[in-house]
């Protein structure tokens, strides 16, 4: 899994993220806003176009880690970390149901309005930290090499 980022600042605002699952399986979003005369950049309309980009990628990871636990049961009992591959997928699924739970109420809110920007931030702050916990719990998913096998269990 690779993720890349690139942002640049100047008169405009440019967001490109591109997540790579698998060779099959990849993700390319790009975001920009522009300010140009007397047009100013609305930071709410931002902040949502960033919760939805966040979100997309969250829907990405989430088919990532469905497809690895189909793989794991596939594989069955037998394969050498078997429940701790589990554990770690259902942490993960788990992770990012709560990361996409609170990217959609932070978009649902107003960022200008003085009274929402203190919950918003310790929303912000907590789906980041879920984000990164995601992020590490899928580097040990990738390390004990969930692989697919093609064969399915007997019934």
């Amino acid at each position: 899994m690779s993720l890349s980022l690139s942002l640049s600042l100047s008169l405009s605002l440019s967001l490109s993220l591109s997540l790579s699952l698998s060779p099959s399986l990849s993700l390319s979003l790009s975001l920009s806003l522009s300010q140009g005369g007397n047009t100013s950049l609305n930071m709410n309309h931002y902040a949502t176009k960033k919760t939805v980009a966040g979100s997309m990628l969250d829907v990405a990871l989430l088919m990532a880690n469905a497809a690895q636990l189909k793989a794991v049961l596939e594989q069955g009992p037998d394969f050498r970390y078997y429940v701790t591959v589990l554990v770690l997928i259902g942490s993960s699924l788990l992770f990012q149901v709560l990361a996409g739970v609170l990217f959609v109420a932070m978009a649902r809110k107003d960022l200008n309005n003085v009274a929402n920007q203190r919950k918003l931030d310790i929303m912000n702050n907590v789906a980041t930290g879920l984000v990164f916990i995601t992020a590490i719990i899928n580097i040990f998913i990738t390390a004990f090499g969930v692989q697919k096998t093609g064969l399915y269990p007997k019934t």
